[in-house]
């Protein structure tokens, strides 16, 4: 499943949004279709309550069914006062059996420099930090890595770290020479996936500066 598709897929309209709220859901998503999916956002601020456009705040009632058993949930409020202020992805972590062999793959092939600051030494397993743009990448050393098998043989049907970068091409180039196999984005769109000797996925994303 591409990105796309599995943004999509978790942005369907929830069962238990009333009627109303549906109609305008649905109402936004199809005005807004070519424009990204900041009509789903847009939607949920804007959406109506006894008839009359509400915004800010949002209260949801739900009730679902959870392993056959009903949870209830009052209400969900969405406001000023629950904003607590979320700025970026401050870093990923990913499991390695080898951190030399990992360090080896992240520093000498993909280029990502350590992190000297972090405190690698101060952590009860080994490991290190990588900077990805502004923010990192850690790698832990510990002895749950996932299963090289069974995998799925395009990262993005896996659990994945997508990176950003400005030249898909220059990339491709660079794991060709390093005999490192690699799969193509399945839209068209200009992103290439690999794995690191663990078998992480990565992805990497071309976007303009």
């Amino acid at each position: 499943m591409s990105c796309c598709s599995a943004m999509a897929s978790l942005l369907k309209v929830p069962s238990f949004i009333s009627p109303l709220h549906q109609k305008c859901y649905r109402l936004r998503r199809a005005r807004s279709e070519e424009g990204g999916f900041s009509w789903a956002f847009d939607a949920f601020l804007k959406c109506v309550r006894n008839g009359r456009w509400h915004a800010p705040s949002m209260t949801v009632k739900a009730q679902a069914a959870v392993e056959g058993d009903v949870l209830n949930k009052d209400s969900v409020t969405i406001n000023e006062e629950s904003d607590y202020g979320v700025v970026c992805m401050h870093h990923v972590g990913i499991l390695c059996e080898s951190l030399e062999r990992s360090l080896d793959f992240y520093q000498n092939v993909l280029g990502l420099k350590i992190n000297e600051a972090r405190p690698h030494d101060k952590l009860p397993y080994r490991g290190a930090w990588l900077w990805v743009g502004s923010e990192m990448i850690h790698l832990m050393e510990l002895p749950n890595p996932d299963p090289l098998t069974g995998r799925p043989q395009h990262g993005g049907r896996d659990r994945h770290t997508c990176i950003a970068i400005r030249d898909v091409s220059k990339l491709k180039a660079i794991l060709d020479k390093a005999d490192i196999p690699y799969t193509l984005s399945r839209s068209g769109r200009p992103a290439i996936f690999t794995r690191d000797p663990d078998a992480n996925a990565l992805e990497f994303t071309q976007v303009d500066d």
